[in-house]
């Protein structure tokens, strides 16, 4: 497995899946307009076999599950045990979808055996994506439809930008990622997604833009909606990893900063923040 892949893995295993779970709700909440926005683009019809990649704790399997009814089926992967688990906890008994602990980019899938292959914010992780993509491509059946959702850059979105600008000044600033490297923005860039879909063999590709508020955080009252925000972003996201290894008072200087932050955005029960995304779909060749 190469080195990027074993760190995912060994992440997602430990606390980033550890801490999806805890907040796996609000997480679904935040993610569901995007994630319903790919299904529409995907159009899965009844009787039809959908494989959900980078599936997480099962939102979008289930979706696409209810649109391909008793007659299709979904299958779910993703590399975190702690998500999949989760996800077969909140399945419903009757659902034509099952969930697999797996690498999609390299376990053995049945091949020319889906009708779409389906990702909600799971395809940006690999090492290799190009050659992850012409893998799943083998299982997908001829004429067989990709639809997935990606962030945009970092700096459009203001659940990163607003947050990290938060912090400027209190914690000691770290050389920028390589934009390409995998994480949340590595598809951020319009024509490296098609060269990669391209390369790995897909054709009749677009992009479009998709862009969404969406609750981040919640509570009964509006204090507790800020604080709750506050605690998922030291868990998940770049800002807990910017903060990981600070000591107490900076934590509790960024703590007091990311609050101010949230606290300027609209929402009465919950943190609404403005995110930006693609919706990307592609074919695969009849021949």
């Amino acid at each position: 497995m190469a080195e990027q892949n074993a760190y995912q893995l060994a992440d997602w295993n430990g606390q980033s899946g550890e801490h999806w779970v805890v907040h796996q709700a609000r997480l679904d909440a935040r993610l569901a307009v995007f994630g319903k926005a790919a299904i529409e683009a995907a159009a899965p019809a009844a009787g039809e076999r959908v494989l959900d990649v980078g599936c997480g704790a099962g939102a979008s399997t289930l979706a696409l599950a209810t649109r391909v009814g008793a007659a299709g089926h979904v299958l779910g992967v993703d590399i975190s045990e702690p998500l999949i688990a989760r996800a077969r906890a909140l399945a419903p008994k009757d659902t034509p979808a099952l969930f697999r602990v797996a690498d999609a980019s390299s376990t053995e899938l049945p091949e020319g055996t889906f009708d779409i292959l389906f990702s909600r914010f799971g395809v940006m992780f690999f090492d290799d994506p190009t050659g992850a993509f012409a893998h799943m491509r083998h299982a997908l059946k001829p004429g067989g439809r990709v639809a997935f959702v990606c962030w945009r850059g970092a700096a459009e979105n203001d659940w990163v930008s607003l947050l990290m600008g938060a912090i400027k000044g209190i914690v000691p600033p770290t050389a920028p990622p390589d934009p390409e490297a995998p994480g949340p923005f590595s598809f951020g860039d319009r024509g490296r997604v098609a060269r990669i879909l391209t390369a790995a063999g897909f054709t009749d590709i677009a992009i479009v833009p998709f862009d969404a508020s969406a609750p981040f955080g919640e509570g009964a009252t509006r204090d507790a909606a800020i604080d709750d925000a506050v605690k998922m972003t030291f868990e998940v996201g770049p800002l807990s990893r910017a903060l990981a290894d600070q000591p107490d008072d900076i934590r509790a200087r960024a703590s007091a900063a990311v609050r101010a932050a949230f606290a300027g955005l609209p929402g009465e029960r919950s943190v609404v923040i403005d995110s930006a995304a693609w919706i990307v779909t592609a074919r695969n060749p009849v021949s």
